[in-house]
């Protein structure tokens, strides 16, 4: 990531306290460590996103929660990009990935959508797919259970203990990327889990 270029980090997540605790949310827990960790204030609002300027090192950042629905995140993170020139291939998107195993981190530099609907609208708004991201496995459902209502629940108590885990090798994947870039990171911590 070149140090005089702003990056966009963006994690993905359903705005409001019923969503809070919920897998979906795995972008915002994610932002809110990184955040916390460089002392970059999530307090100014624009285009339905929440989000803080700062830096990560020397890397100059914001670092955005969209607040307009996982399904419809698209716009709202096109509209700050655009607001403050950030380019697609310096957009980082950290979000949950129900295809991949509990705890899991894999990257991606570019692509599809792989069947993320959060991502499909990404893709659709910004007229490209040439964005970094981090996927975060959150699992299957039990067979009994549908999809929406996996990801839209909360943690069972084992989730529940690997979660602060998790969240910090995200957050060092997240660093990765960013100090020495993706193929490091994917060097380090594709395919790693708790």
């Amino acid at each position: 990531m070149p140090e005089d270029r702003l990056c966009l980090i963006a994690g993905l997540g359903n705005p409001g306290e019923k969503y809070r605790f919920t897998r979906h949310n795995m972008g915002f827990f994610v932002v809110d460590r990184l955040a916390q960790a460089h002392q970059i204030h999530l307090d100014k609002r624009k285009f339905k996103v929440v989000y803080g300027r700062g830096r990560i090192g020397n890397q100059p950042v914001i670092l955005a929660k969209p607040m307009a629905f996982m399904n419809l995140s698209g716009p709202a993170v096109r509209d700050l990009a655009r607001f403050f020139k950030v380019d697609t291939q310096d957009i980082l998107i950290i979000h949950d990935d129900i295809d991949i195993v509990f705890g899991k981190l894999k990257i991606k530099e570019k692509g599809g959508d792989g069947g993320h609907n959060g991502v499909r609208s990404l893709i659709e708004a910004l007229g490209s797919g040439a964005f970094t991201r981090l996927r975060i496995g959150i699992g299957r459902p039990e067979s009994w259970q549908g999809a929406k209502e996996y990801v839209l629940g909360g943690f069972n108590a084992q989730e529940e203990t690997l979660l602060k885990d998790i969240i910090s090798l995200a957050q060092g994947a997240m660093e990765t990327i960013i100090f020495k870039g993706e193929a490091e990171a994917m060097n380090q911590f594709h395919g790693k889990t708790i």
